[in-house]
């Protein structure tokens, strides 16, 4: 059998596989919910390409979107941790074949190259080169810039499953993407006047001359080459470091927790979870991209201009807040459905989880309450902002990702960080990421508009304070909920361990 048909194969076993999965109709709901999404962001998209392709065209400046290439780039690399996975998963199942597995994995990196996914930016590509077309530039040196641009999408999407790969390792493996970006976008603001234009001016005689295309092509074609070969050779080695689960003989220090022993069983379960983010690998990265993201937002806020209006300031600081949870509780008890029928056993051990859980994300907003106060001390933040949406977080955000222990009913795995999937089980999820991020912002806007700053605050902390003061009222309705649904759950989480 030839790479061809093999890739075609290939392609429809993955979507019958997809459609087997016993959450194949839950993820519906997630993947309509995204096609939303993406629409909205692809009409918007089209408003700025067709913007930027008129500037250029007035300005004779066809050349513009190359300037603003690198922000795009890092844009997409964004974009791409929340819709598209490392191929590891997919391969898995073909070790034991007959196949060659460096075969399977160069089928499934083709696969990633002729995504749709990278189609995406077209649309800010094509308004823009039409426009620049009609407004003077040969149709082949149009094509050129289109191909070219798209190309350079392509390489980019190459570089993200190499960083993704790494990052899964290790978050110290963060410093090379921030490193590289860094190093695209500096020269806009630290060059001198006269450095920037020569800068400038390489990349307009580069567009100008078509046969300077053929060296950009080149160039990229090159990088392609190396990223592939590179991303073929880790993905390959990692998955079967993976999927042998090889044991370190490194002996580790366990750590007892003892001052957990006073508060019963709930400390027990305060215990687990403590351990939980020391050991497994997949809630150990949640942890720490709860620190690090909202760290660096808050830097960006206090010492830079950026990020000035009432809406992002509100957004950010309910983001520091919310995001450890949000991240984390959308996906409340799936952790726990690789071992659900040990905490059937005694009765209310669930009731008893919860309230652990919900004492230890509360405990957690102790990091992002010390990482907020440096705007507090610039100016940016105030003590009753950061107070307010600190309660919010606690009280009525909490209530409702705690809602979602009721329909939860998949597996997800601790250690699996590579071939692992991370999709939206059910509509309920994405509704309430999307609520919790934006609905507190919206209303304190609205009351500002109407009241004042302070006034929209302290009705936040008075909201959050009730929530936060009834927590084992909810809690417990709750756990009665989710005992009505608990052979559906044990069932669901039981088909997908």
């Amino acid at each position: 059998m030839n790479k061809i048909r093999l890739f075609f194969l290939l392609r429809k076993n993955t979507k019958l596989s997809e459609k087997r999965n016993p959450m194949f109709e839950a993820n519906q709901y997630g993947k309509l919910f995204g096609y939303i999404m993406a629409s909205i962001l692809a009409i918007e998209f089209i408003a700025l390409g067709t913007f930027l392709g008129w500037l250029a065209a007035k300005e004779d400046i066809p050349e513009m979107l190359f300037y603003i290439m690198p922000f795009m780039l890092i844009l997409d690399f964004g974009m791409r941790f929340m819709t598209q996975q490392t191929p590891l998963m997919l391969v898995k199942p073909y070790l034991l074949t007959p196949i060659s597995k460096y075969t399977a994995i160069d089928c499934f990196l083709v696969r990633q190259v002729f995504d749709a996914g990278n189609l995406f930016w077209m649309v800010i590509f094509l308004p823009y080169i039409f426009i620049v077309w009609c407004g003077g530039v040969t149709f082949w040196t149009a094509i050129g810039m289109l191909f070219l641009l798209h190309f350079m999408v392509v390489v980019n999407s190459q570089w993200y499953l190499l960083v993704r790969t790494l990052i899964n390792q290790s978050m110290f493996w963060w410093a090379l993407p921030a490193a590289f970006y860094g190093l695209l976008i500096v020269p806009f603001f630290v060059l001198p006047d006269d450095l920037l234009d020569k800068y400038t001016d390489f990349i307009e005689d580069t567009v100008e001359r078509m046969n300077s295309f053929w060296w950009l092509f080149l160039l990229f074609a090159v990088v392609f080459i190396v990223l592939f070969a590179i991303n073929r050779y880790l993905q390959m080695h990692l998955v079967y470091d993976e999927i042998s689960s090889k044991e370190k003989a490194k002996l580790k220090h366990v750590s007892q927790f003892t001052a957990l022993d006073r508060f019963g069983q709930i400390g027990e379960y305060l215990k687990l979870e403590l351990k939980s983010v020391m050991r497994n690998k997949a809630i150990r990265t949640r942890f720490l991209q709860a620190v690090i993201l909202p760290t660096i937002f808050s830097l960006c806020i206090a010492f830079l201009d950026i990020y000035k209006t009432s809406f992002e300031r509100n957004f950010f600081c309910l983001y520091a807040f919310i995001f450890f949870g949000a991240a984390n509780l959308v996906k409340i008890m799936c952790p726990e459905g690789n071992y659900i029928d040990l905490l059937m056993v005694h009765k209310e051990n669930i009731l008893t989880l919860l309230r652990a859980k919900y004492y230890f994300y509360c405990a957690v907003l102790l990091l992002p309450l010390l990482i907020t106060l440096i705007p507090v001390f610039t100016g940016k933040f105030t003590i009753l902002m950061i107070l307010a949406y600190l309660l919010t977080a606690t009280g009525p955000v909490y209530f409702m990702l705690f809602q979602l222990a009721v329909w939860n009913k998949q597996s997800l795995p601790l250690n699996d960080k590579i071939t692992g999937k991370n999709q939206m089980e059910n509509k309920w999820q994405g509704i309430a990421s999307m609520v919790a991020m934006f609905a507190p912002v919206i209303l304190v806007l609205l009351l500002q508009a109407i009241f004042s700053e302070t006034v929209a605050y302290i009705t936040l902390i008075i909201i959050g304070a009730a929530f936060t003061l009834t927590e084992s009222w909810w809690l417990r309705n709750i756990y009665r909920r989710m005992m009505k649904r608990r052979y559906a759950n044990l069932e669901g989480f039981h088909a997908t361990r």
